[in-house]
């Protein structure tokens, strides 16, 4: 029986390896099966990897090919043309003759000038007002008349007035005949006192009435005053020479002392002041020219600084700088005999302060303006231009000093700068000045 066990023991064990065996075999199969199949699909891609690569480089040679093609046709063709088309440029700027208007710098004196914008302020303005209240009867202007000192301009009613007059001279008649009387007691009074007839209390009650009566006439004398000065402002007069303004109130209305607009208003036109203010930087020359009692010219011009108005002298300063602008207030005066100046004109007043005396002066449309600064077109003998730099000194209107740069006698381009460079030749324009040729 032990041999028989054994025998089917051994058996079984033989068939579980074997079929072990079967397992492993399968898997290495489908293993090698998988294995080949990648093989195959590596080797059916390399050529399609081969063919990208071998385009793309194509590609990259083409790329450069046409660059180093451009770059040579720039270099050897285009470049040479442009250099040579602008050096034909240069040497035909250089020998074209430019037509110009030249002037020559001379010597001479330029006023140093200090511009402010200013208003043109009367000396006196007044606006003319009742004194009294009552009906407006009747005006002796017409609007825009010049009128003088004392002319009568309006009529008020003057019959109230009149009336507290002659209630005023009644009065004053009584008080006076009251008065009269008892100063005729009070002398009565006194002989009886002196001879003791009467007490001394009655004497001063006496003295005492004729006092109260006396200041009782003086009341009635005051208001006759007051009643005639009434009639008085019933006549409205100017109290200055000057111009009338447009008519605030007509005939017929009542006017009364607490009306704010007045009846009218006048204006001195004759003379008449600027006020314009000044950089406070200009104060210490303008203040030491002052001082010394020297009558300082200021010209008026229009708004567009091209008519000159009226020619005055520097009156006062003021006694301030603005700290708000940084400038002080100068008032000039002006005759003002021909009404050139109107209240309340804005002006471009201009204060001389000094004279350069021997300046060299060129037109101011000769001086150019570049990086490096001011600079001028000077024409030398030869019929070219060199460019000059200068330092400018007084511009006004249309002359400039300059400082250095410029003699007395060269002739700079005022017209036709524009097209000109470093050694342009150039042709006066007829009005020109003349250039001096070399001796030959």
């Amino acid at each position: 029986m032990e041999p028989e066990c054994n025998t089917l023991v051994h058996g079984d064990e033989e068939d579980g390896r074997n079929n072990q065996e079967s397992w492993i075999s399968l898997q290495q199969s489908l293993e090698d099966m998988h294995t080949m199949g990648k093989h195959e699909t590596e080797k059916n891609d390399i050529p399609e990897r081969v063919h990208f690569t071998v385009l793309f480089r194509r590609w990259w040679i083409l790329l450069a090919a046409v660059c180093v093609i451009i770059i040579g046709i720039y270099v050897f063709l285009i470049k040479p043309m442009v250099q040579s088309g602008a050096a034909r440029k240069g040497v035909n700027a250089q020998t074209r003759t430019v037509p110009v208007t030249a002037i020559p710098a001379k010597k001479g004196d330029i006023g140093v000038y200090v511009n402010g914008l200013g208003t043109v302020t009367p000396v006196y303005t007044v606006t003319v007002r009742t004194r009294v209240d009552g009906q407006l009867m009747d005006v002796y202007y017409r609007e825009g008349q010049s009128v003088n000192k004392g002319d009568l301009l309006a009529l008020i009613d003057p019959r109230p007035f009149e009336v507290q007059l002659t209630q005023a001279e009644g009065q004053l008649a009584r008080d006076q005949a009251i008065l009269t009387n008892a100063r005729i007691d009070l002398d009565r009074y006194r002989v009886l006192w002196q001879q003791d007839s009467i007490s001394k209390q009655q004497f001063d009650t006496q003295e005492a009435m004729v006092k109260q009566y006396e200041g009782a006439v003086k009341v009635d004398q005051g208001l006759i005053d007051s009643a005639k000065l009434q009639l008085v402002y019933c006549r409205i007069a100017s109290p200055i020479a000057g111009r009338i303004g447009l008519r605030l109130v007509d005939p017929g209305n009542m006017v009364r002392t607490s009306d704010t607009n007045g009846l009218i208003v006048i204006t001195q036109l004759q003379p008449m002041t600027v006020v314009f203010p000044i950089p406070e930087d200009s104060l210490p020359q303008v203040h030491r020219r002052f001082k010394t009692g020297a009558q300082l010219p200021v010209e008026v011009f229009d708004r567009e600084q091209k008519e000159r108005l009226a020619t005055g002298s520097l009156l006062t300063i003021d006694n301030q700088i603005d700290t708000s602008t940084g400038t002080v207030k100068l008032k000039a005066t002006f005759p003002n005999k021909l009404n050139e100046l109107f209240p309340n004109q804005f002006v471009n007043a201009r204060l001389l302060v000094d004279v350069r005396r021997g300046a060299t002066i060129i037109p101011s449309s000769s001086i150019q303006r570049g990086p490096q600064g001011t600079f001028v077109y000077v024409v030398k003998e030869d019929r070219t231009v060199t460019v000059r730099p200068v330092s400018i000194g007084e511009v006004q209107g249309a002359e400039a000093s300059i400082q250095t740069g410029v003699s007395p006698g060269e002739s700079v381009v005022t017209d036709g700068a524009d097209r000109l460079r470093e050694g342009a030749k150039v042709e006066p324009k007829s009005g020109s000045a003349e250039i001096p040729k070399k001796d030959r």
